[in-house]
């Protein structure tokens, strides 16, 4: 009886994980929609649209936070460094929209997968099976034939797909470390303040960007009611994203995640399709086939996606559990008195 109940809770739990992934999914695709419809507008403004995220984020979640009058349980220096590779992938990735298409990009995006497994695995102790590795190798192989298509075999959009594609690929490095580490903080610490010192640190780093790299853009712009409407349908569609993806990576971890995004292509394929009216080769489909194949094969053959992180000395790993330590010691002391 115990055990079919544990079945029945942990269907239930994997029902949950695919739920909310396919939420942050839709909510991916409608990001990368509206940064790509910025792009079409005419606005290479890449810093300004993630800074309003920040922004955002850091108004809404800060001020839980000073509510709550906690000091916080990771040095703010942690924080600084996964702002600042944050904003350097949204910075790659909303740029490569200038050169590349909307279906591409998105796709392009999910090589994120590889570099998380290679992340979680050096630094957080995650081990993977053979299927699972299988599973991620089909996807990414999926992936490769978007640069196959963009290199001239019949890719449609964008003026120079194969830079837009190196973009997307070296944002997803920064985007591989940033899920890594939020998922190290959100299961040891608080999601809401990995959240809030996200959004001030981000909003920092982006304000210090922007006033550097785009300055003469936002001059140049000529800002219109759609403009407007576009930059707020992004900040909209990216808060929820951010604030959705913590709760996914504590209850199935960075890669599982990542995976789990992989359908925000199918919706980029829809928007091109019956919003730019564009044609769609079809080695797209071959690679979504691909990558939904390797999705399933991952799924299937997951056995533990909580990450196993190792303890050594003077790594970052190691500064957490001493926090944790500390934080029980103080609790006792408290207790006793």
């Amino acid at each position: 009886m115990n055990n079919q109940w544990w079945r029945s809770h942990e269907v239930w739990r994997i029902l949950y994980v695919v739920f909310l992934g396919q939420v942050v999914s839709f909510v991916l695709a409608i990001t990368s929609f509206t940064s790509s419809l910025i792009s079409n507008l005419g606005v290479d403004a890449p810093l300004t649209q993630s800074f309003f995220t920040y922004l955002g984020l850091a108004l809404v979640y800060g001020s839980i936070m000073l509510y709550r009058r906690k000091r916080l349980l990771v040095p703010w220096y942690w924080y600084a460094l996964l702002g600042f590779v944050d904003v350097q992938g949204n910075y790659l990735v909303n740029k490569a929209f200038q050169f590349s298409s909307l279906t591409s990009v998105t796709i392009l995006d999910c090589w994120t997968i590889a570099w998380v497994i290679i992340l979680t695995w050096i630094f957080l102790g995650t081990r993977y099976s053979l299927w699972q590795l299988f599973g991620a190798a089909v996807s990414v192989l999926g992936l490769g034939l978007v640069l196959l298509s963009d290199a001239g075999v019949g890719g449609e959009g964008g003026s120079k797909p194969l830079l837009g594609d190196t973009l997307v690929i070296t944002g997803t490095v920064f985007f591989a470390v940033s899920n890594v580490t939020e998922e190290f903080c959100v299961k040891k610490k608080d999601l809401v303040e990995v959240v809030s010192m996200l959004g001030v640190f981000g909003s920092i780093v982006s304000v210090c960007e922007i006033s550097i790299v785009e300055r003469e853009s936002l001059e140049s712009v000529q800002w219109s009611a759609d403009i407007i409407l576009a930059f707020f349908g992004f900040a909209l569609s990216c808060f929820m994203f951010y604030s959705l993806v913590p709760f996914v990576l504590k209850i199935s971890g960075a890669t599982m995640f990542n995976l789990s995004v992989l359908t925000s292509d199918m919706w980029a394929v829809v928007f091109r399709i019956f919003i730019y009216h564009q044609q769609v080769d079809w080695l797209y489909y071959l690679s979504f086939a691909l990558v939904v194949f390797g999705l399933i094969i991952y799924a299937k053959t997951e056995k533990d996606p909580m990450p196993k992180p190792a303890l050594e000395d003077g790594n970052l790993i190691a500064q957490y559990e001493f926090l944790n330590e500390e934080g029980a010691a103080s609790r006792n002391n408290a207790s006793d008195s």
